[in-house]
C-alpha cells in the first residue's frame, strides 16, 4: 500500500511538471521543453545557453511565461492547501475559505482602492493586492470573533452559518459601490474574476515564499488534523486543544488564501475540488493530503491559465472562468458520486 502511494506521489510529481512545461511552452509562439530547460538553467546557474536558441524566446520565457506559470502554479499550491485545512476542521465537504469570507471581503477591499482612486508611494503596484489581502484577512478573523461570541465552543455550523450570512452582507455592499461606479465596474469585475496577466518575478518570489513557508507550518499539525476530522469531541478527549488549534489552522489557511487573492484575483472551486481529487487518490491522512494538493493544485491552475490563454487567443479568458467551467461539473460528480 505504501509503495502504491509512493508511486502515485513520483507519478503525480511528474505530471506536474509536464504541465508546467506545456504551460510556459504553449502560446502565441510554441517554444520546445528543451529550449526552456536551456534558458532556466542559463538563468539559475549560468550555463551557457543552446546555440539553436532565438534571441527572443529568451525575453518571451524569462520575462513573460515562467513568471506567470509559476505564479499560477503557487496560486493554485495555496488555494488547495486552505481548502484540504478548512474542509477538514469544519468537516463540510463544501467549505473553502471563501465559505468564511475571504473571496468578499477581498473584493470589498479592492473595490475600495479602485473606486476611490487611492495611490501609494511605498506600495506602488502592490496597493490593490495589498488592500485585497488585508480586507480578506479582516472579514475572517471577524467571522471567528464573532462566532466566538455567538458560541464559546466555536462549532463549526456557527463558523460557517455566519461566514456566509457575512459573505452575503459584503457581496451586497460590494454590488452597491459597482452599480454607484459604472466607470470602474469593468476593472471590478474582471479582478472578481482572476488574472495572471503580467506577473513578473517578483510576484513569484513573495508568493512562493507564503505559499511554501504556510504549508510547511501546517504539515506540523498534520496528526490534530487527523484526529479533528473525526469530530471536536473526540480529539478534546485525546487532549488537543481543539479551539485554539482550530483558530491557529483557520488564519494560516486564510493567509494562504489571501496572499493568492491579493496576486490573482478571486478564483474559484480550486480549494473545492482538488482536496477531494487528493483524498480519493490517498486517502484521509493529512500527511499525504497537504503536499499532494500543494502539487495538484499548482498543477491544475497552471493548467487553467494556460486554457485561459490559448482557447481563444489572442484574446484571454478570466481564469476564474475556466477553474468554474472544469471545476463545477467535476466537483458535481465527485460529490454526488460519494452520496451514492
Amino acid at each position: 500500500m505504501k509503495k502504491e502511494k509512493e508511486l502515485k506521489i513520483v507519478i503525480l510529481v511528474l505530471i506536474s511538471i509536464l504541465v508546467l512545461m506545456l504551460s510556459i511552452g504553449l502560446g502565441s509562439v510554441y517554444i520546445p521543453a528543451s529550449d526552456i530547460v536551456s534558458v532556466l538553467f542559463n538563468k539559475l546557474f549560468n550555463m551557457p545557453l543552446t546555440q539553436s536558441i532565438e534571441g527572443s524566446y529568451i525575453s518571451i520565457l524569462w520575462d513573460i511565461r515562467m513568471p506567470r506559470a509559476f505564479t499560477a502554479f503557487f496560486v493554485g499550491a495555496a488555494l488547495s492547501v486552505s481548502g484540504a485545512v478548512i474542509q477538514s476542521l469544519l468537516q463540510n465537504p463544501l467549505a473553502s475559505s471563501y465559505t468564511l469570507g475571504v473571496s468578499a471581503g477581498a473584493s470589498l477591499g479592492a473595490a475600495i482602492v479602485i473606486t476611490s482612486g487611492i495611490t501609494s508611494t511605498l506600495l506602488g503596484f502592490f496597493l490593490l493586492p495589498a488592500a485585497g489581502f488585508l480586507a480578506g484577512l479582516f472579514t475572517v478573523f471577524f467571522v471567528i470573533a464573532v462566532s466566538g461570541r455567538l458560541d464559546h465552543n466555536m462549532s463549526n455550523h456557527t463558523i460557517i452559518l455566519f461566514g456566509m450570512v457575512f459573505s452575503l452582507f459584503v457581496n451586497a455592499i460590494l454590488t452597491l459601490i459597482s452599480a454607484l461606479n459604472s466607470e470602474h465596474m469593468q476593472r471590478l469585475i474582471l479582478w472578481q474574476m482572476g488574472s495572471f496577466s503580467g506577473r513578473r518575478w517578483l510576484h513569484v518570489a513573495v508568493l512562493s515564499v507564503c505559499a511554501v513557508l504556510g504549508t510547511l507550518i501546517i504539515c506540523l499539525f498534520v496528526r490534530e488534523l487527523d484526529i479533528m476530522t473525526f469530530g471536536e469531541e473526540e480529539a478534546m478527549s485525546i487532549g488537543v486543544e481543539t479551539k485554539k488549534v482550530k483558530v491557529f489552522l483557520l488564519s494560516l489557511a486564510t493567509f494562504l488564501t489571501g496572499a493568492a487573492v491579493c496576486f490573482s484575483g478571486i478564483i474559484g472551486f480550486v480549494d473545492l475540488t482538488v482536496p477531494h481529487i487528493v483524498r480519493r487518490l490517498f486517502g484521509s491522512k493529512h500527511k499525504y493530503v497537504i503536499p499532494m494538493s500543494f502539487v495538484l493544485g499548482g498543477a491544475f491552475m497552471a493548467f487553467a491559465d494556460m486554457l485561459s490563454r490559448t482557447i481563444l487567443a489572442p484574446q484571454e479568458i478570466p481564469v476564474g472562468a475556466i477553474t468554474a467551467l472544469v471545476g463545477a461539473p467535476f466537483f458535481a460528480y465527485i460529490y454526488f458520486r460519494g452520496k451514492r
